[in-house]
């Protein structure tokens, strides 16, 4: 027997298994759930619950929570997660400030950081600065530095020495510093190291996922083709995992959603995009080139944008931000959502960014008000969430088999 769930008794799922496993504990939080609930919500069979859990507790991913109480029968052995087994990291590249996340392996952020950022000052500055702020922030939570840490590291460039202190980044500041811990409060099993899954990267887009490079980033064309995830990748030791700021949003919000959520997530910030997720699943399109929203045009005369057209979204909406015209800059931001609702048929829109953020009544208001006069009943509402978190899910969604 199957479910939705998609569970499947065949040694050579055990791993997708493990990971129906792995989203149901998760899904439990503290409360735990049973094997015979394991069972019944993934259609494996309790035999071959018992031996991914088993391993899974060997491991040091999942630990006994305590029992039910009898419903007549036998009380029932429930398992939790164990958050601190694992951790995955997020960095968001914006075009003037680098915001990384340490996240357990629930989700749940650890450790903050931001500094300010110039990503004109070059993919091997940055990234350099990147690495670095990778190893403080595991040195910071105690966790074990990455591979190559300190002189003789590879550089982006290919050299190697410490990275140098440049124009890419300035100190970094914490926030909401909670140190992480190498082994379980309540002693998981193993007792070992944590683990650090890997790095998720996102950053302004267009992107060629796939390759793990950005394309022509709108004011920063040197970017183009640049094998971003790859150096990284080498200069870290480590797993990294490249996507646009607004797709790493996008999956962190349709992961707390339900499973066929469909929604557009519209950014404002430094720039203008969307994410758009459609019967829960995250839509890049064929070249990976999907919610590239700011450079729509509205205005065919309209001012020049530095896409090389003239009346775009973003061009119009940035300027009407920097002028201090909130309720025009919402306006246009509800222009391009009405685009996307009556494109995909959706009828929920998340609005988030620095800007969106810096007056989100406005923008929530403002965009309703031009949805409602195009007679399109669509949910709107700003959402706080981290593109830094969403890139720390980049990592951590196949996980659980997301």
């Amino acid at each position: 027997m199957k479910n939705d769930l998609g569970g499947a008794n065949l040694p050579a799922l055990r791993s997708h298994n493990a990971a129906l496993v792995l989203d149901l504990l998760r899904g439990a939080g503290e409360a735990g759930i049973s094997r015979l609930e394991l069972a019944e919500r993934t259609g494996l069979t309790p035999q071959a619950v018992s031996k991914i859990t088993a391993r899974l507790r060997a491991e040091g991913l999942a630990r006994e929570a305590g029992r039910r109480a009898s419903t007549g029968g036998k009380p029932r052995t429930v398992l939790r997660l164990v958050p601190s087994a694992a951790y995955a990291v997020g960095l968001h590249l914006d075009r003037d400030e680098l915001t990384s996340v340490l996240v357990d392996l629930a989700g749940t952020p650890v450790v903050t950081r931001d500094a300010p950022l110039d990503l004109g000052a070059g993919a091997p500055a940055v990234l350099s600065a990147a690495a670095r702020e990778v190893r403080e922030l595991l040195a910071g939570a105690g966790l074990a530095p990455v591979p190559g840490e300190g002189a003789g590291a590879p550089g982006p460039g290919g050299g190697s020495g410490p990275a140098p202190d440049g124009p890419a980044a300035g100190a970094a500041r914490d926030t909401d510093i909670a140190p992480a811990r190498d082994t379980d409060p309540d002693g998981r099993a193993g007792g070992g190291p944590s683990v650090v899954l890997g790095v998720g990267v996102a950053m302004p887009g267009p992107l060629d996922h796939p390759a793990g490079a950005p394309g022509r980033i709108t004011g920063h064309p040197e970017w183009d083709g640049f094998p971003v995830r790859d150096v990284l990748a080498r200069e870290l030791g480590r797993t990294v995992v490249l996507d646009k700021d607004t797709n790493a949003a996008a999956l962190g919000l349709a992961l707390r959603s339900p499973a066929a959520d469909s929604f557009a997530y519209v950014h404002l910030g430094t720039g203008l995009g969307a994410g758009l997720v459609l019967d829960g699943r995250l839509l890049r399109g064929a070249r990976t080139g999907a919610g590239e929203l700011g450079h729509q045009t509205v205005q065919l005369d309209g001012p020049p944008c530095d896409c090389g057209g003239h009346g775009c979204l973003e061009v119009l909406c940035l300027a009407a931000v920097a002028r201090g015209d909130l309720a025009e800059a919402a306006r246009v931001l509800g222009t391009g959502a009405a685009g996307l609702v009556r494109l995909l048929d959706i009828d929920r829109v998340l609005l988030g960014g620095r800007a969106v953020l810096a007056a989100p009544d406005t923008f929530e208001r403002g965009t309703r008000a031009v949805l409602a006069a195009l007679g399109l009943p669509t949910e709107v509402a700003v959402t706080p969430y981290a593109v830094a978190e969403g890139a720390a899910q980049l990592v951590l969604a196949p996980v659980f088999g997301k």
